[in-house]
């Protein structure tokens, strides 16, 4: 397992389908909604790659709580599946190119990112920090929000780097997170929290505060793009 410097948080199955929320109907007159009514399209980046790994508990934990909220709707990108070339190229070979478009498109087609981290060595897994590289836009004027799961500092350092890394990229990182400490002692052999109302409680904080930013970004971006 991924726990030996990991930080902890709390996951969930992901959705069925994107039809749990329904959007706004069109308008049909000045005073019908924006698109700010709109759920947000949340991209749940899992962060590690480790054989053995402890992320997707803390995953299906979490995407149990987005399930079916109502502004929200996520796409579960992983990194373990990306394949994303680790040498940075201007010219990758066509299948690398492929890949990275279409990593590059689901993330472009986010409103705000929650980034699922352990913490290795006092900081983030490598290929996350290979995602994040090899785009740019794509972060640009999002919120993000972390859960961190891991031994006794569950992930905390991890995020406090992530922080840093995001705001280079004029990203917006969200002030609560969910951290799991010694995570492996809080689920069950099923994956469930064996006493989640604390990680309940702070997965809808963390939720609250995303959707409040994510909806204020792009109402924003609607009436004057971001140039960072």
């Amino acid at each position: 397992m991924d726990l030996n410097t990991a930080d902890s948080t709390a996951t969930a199955t992901a959705p069925t389908s994107a039809t749990s929320l329904t959007s706004a109907t069109a308008p049909t007159s000045a005073t019908a909604t924006s698109s700010g009514d709109a759920p947000l399209k949340v991209a749940v980046i899992l962060a590690s790659n480790r054989e053995g790994r402890f992320a997707p508990v803390v995953a299906d934990w979490f995407l149990s709580r987005t399930d079916g909220h109502p502004a929200v709707v996520t796409d579960l990108v992983d990194v373990a599946g990306l394949d994303l070339p680790t040498v940075h190229s201007y010219r990758p070979a066509p299948e690398a190119a492929d890949r990275l478009a279409e990593a590059a498109g689901r993330l472009a087609a986010a409103d705000a990112f929650v980034v699922i981290t352990p913490e290795y060595n006092h900081s983030y897994p490598a290929p996350l920090k290979n995602l994040i590289d090899w785009h740019h836009a794509e972060w640009q004027a999002k919120p993000v929000a972390f859960v961190s799961y891991g031994g006794v500092s569950g992930g905390l350092r991890a995020v406090e780097h992530l922080r840093q890394v995001f705001a280079e990229l004029h990203a917006v990182s969200i002030r609560d997170t969910v951290s799991f400490h010694n995570a492996g002692a809080l689920f069950d052999d099923e994956g469930r929290h064996r006493d989640p109302a604390g990680a309940d409680a702070a997965a809808k904080s963390l939720l609250d505060q995303l959707v409040w930013w994510g909806r204020a970004l792009r109402d924003a971006k609607e009436v004057r793009p971001y140039g960072g």
